[in-house]
């Protein structure tokens, strides 16, 4: 007698219903928003520590101030402002109901101490989950038939970066995850990292049936391997899947419980088996938290700017920035884009300017800022030729949106040095000096080398190691007196390429 053999298991991406409704779904939001009048959807994104709460709040800052005196003046690029012809900016409603608002409000005072004075200024807190915030900016158009008075609505949409890196797994299934994630975790970068994960997983059994508390403990592990790839130390930055590493309201749910497992190329995934189990944990992450995002959110920018913390790649080395360097190989391909039309408007938003921006460039001094700029373009070349390719703007920028230091020269062991000067964080180190929030401190930050591919090989970051002292010390926010914009580095040249051409 014949049995008949059980059909192999096949995880398709989305059903062709779904994928129909999905796009309907794109289509009837893109219709809504341009049918509200002139609007620009910006999408702020960043990894681990780029600083993008600050980005965004001197950003909301500065263009609210851009129709005073000063603030015209704090932003000379922008060339509405420079002109006189941004005429003022306002808070309006937020857009979207189930999406928590930006609290500009908030950071904006921890940045001045609030109440409490300068004295208690601080970094706001990083945000974790996606946040907007909307702003009607008035100005004087000088084009053709729309001369006059203006009013152009900017969405501004902040979501971490590690949310973006989950995109490719869509086109994954959980066997090349796995496959991908253990072979990443044997590289030289990482192994120590994985050792424990590693361990633990050589004692799991694919096929043995599905044990709640193993999948608990290897998914703790893995996230664990995740967390210390991500420290300064090592800098990593492909890390997916992004939920593990910034979970918002998904801490602790079944979607976020599972792991890579061994499994053998070709083998059939049993039944109620652990693997089986993990498997669908994986595609529930897919189904219900990468897809929604793509859909509710990311599919519907029109411009991008993405925080990069290269000085922290610096820090760790050559792996660290090669790994930088997949990685936004891996966030542009995520990005729909491709040249802005009236029917993409209409239709299907394309994001069509790109800015890779990275940031800390306070803790250099000016003449390596260039040198700065040059290596994230090195790491994100690639990536740049695809977009051009297709008809996207793309730029990269070094950039302190809020600028903590100011550059002086020093005479050290008789030599006149190019130095930075801050007020370090309490309890940092510089030279076994501790400092507590309040003195001031000169670095001397050394010069990135001249040729960006020397850092990718790690050659030339530093002259000695005590010239190294921007890897290592935080400095606090500004004082800024009252009524004054917040100093800043480029600041007004990223918002000239991002929304510049939409104010004229």
């Amino acid at each position: 007698m014949r049995t008949r053999r059980p059909p192999r298991r096949r995880t398709a991406p989305l059903s062709l219903i779904d994928a129909l409704l999905n796009e309907t779904r794109i289509v009837a939001r893109s219709l809504a928003d341009f049918a509200s009048g002139p609007r620009l959807r910006l999408g702020v994104t960043g990894l681990s520590r780029a600083g993008k709460t600050v980005f965004i709040t001197a950003l909301v800052d500065a263009l609210m101030r851009a129709g005073e005196t000063q603030g015209r003046r704090a932003l000379p690029v922008l060339r509405a402002c420079a002109e006189g012809r941004l005429v003022c900016a306002r808070l309006e409603p937020q857009p979207d109901d189930d999406v928590p608002r930006f609290a500009v409000e908030d950071h904006l005072a921890a940045l001045a101490g609030g109440a409490q004075g300068p004295d208690a200024r601080r970094w706001p807190e990083s945000t974790r989950r996606i946040s907007q915030l909307r702003l009607a900016l008035a100005f004087e158009s000088v084009g053709g038939w729309r001369k006059g008075r203006q009013e152009l609505t900017l969405d501004i949409v902040d979501y971490p970066g590690e949310w973006l890196l989950d995109l490719p797994l869509l086109d994954k299934d959980y066997a090349q995850w796995s496959r991908e994630s253990i072979e990443a975790a044997q590289g030289a970068s990482r192994a120590m990292l994985a050792a424990d994960w590693r361990a633990h997983l050589a004692t799991i059994d694919p096929a043995a049936p599905a044990d709640e508390e193993r999948a608990r403990m290897a998914a703790e592990r893995f996230t664990a391997y995740l967390r210390a790839c991500r420290n300064d130390k090592f800098a990593l930055s492909t890390l997916p899947p992004g939920r593990f590493l910034a979970p918002g309201d998904l801490e602790g749910s079944p979607a976020l419980t599972f792991a890579p497992l061994a499994l053998e190329d070709g083998a059939r995934i049993k039944p109620g088996s652990h693997a089986a189990m993990m498997e669908r944990r994986y595609e529930a992450y897919k189904t219900h938290v990468a897809r929604p995002f793509f859909h509710d959110h990311f599919s519907r920018l029109d411009r991008q700017i993405v925080l990069v913390d290269a000085l922290s790649a610096l820090n760790s080395g050559p792996s660290a920035l090669r790994d930088l360097e997949t990685a936004m190989g891996d966030v542009l391909a995520a990005f729909r884009t491709g040249r802005a039309s009236l029917l993409s408007a209409m239709f299907r938003p394309r994001i069509d300017k790109i800015l890779f921006a990275a940031t800390k460039a306070d803790h250099l001094h000016h003449r390596s800022h260039d040198r700065l700029e040059a290596i994230l373009r090195h790491a994100v070349h690639r990536a740049i030729a695809r977009a051009q390719d297709v008809g996207a703007q793309v730029d990269v920028i070094a950039l302190a949106a809020v600028r903590a230091t100011r550059e002086a020269q020093v005479r050290h062991d008789g030599q006149m040095l190019d130095a930075i000067i801050g007020a370090p964080i309490a309890g940092e180190t510089i030279g076994g000096e501790i400092f507590d929030g309040r003195a001031e401190a000169a670095v001397f930050p050394g010069r990135l080398p001249d040729d960006p591919r020397a850092a990718f090989r790690g050659e030339g970051l530093a002259a000695r190691e005590e010239d190294s002292d921007w890897r290592f010390v935080r400095f606090r926010p500004p004082v800024v007196a009252h009524g004054a914009p917040m100093p800043h580095i480029r600041l007004d040249r990223a918002l000239e390429f991002l929304i510049g051409d939409r104010l004229t």
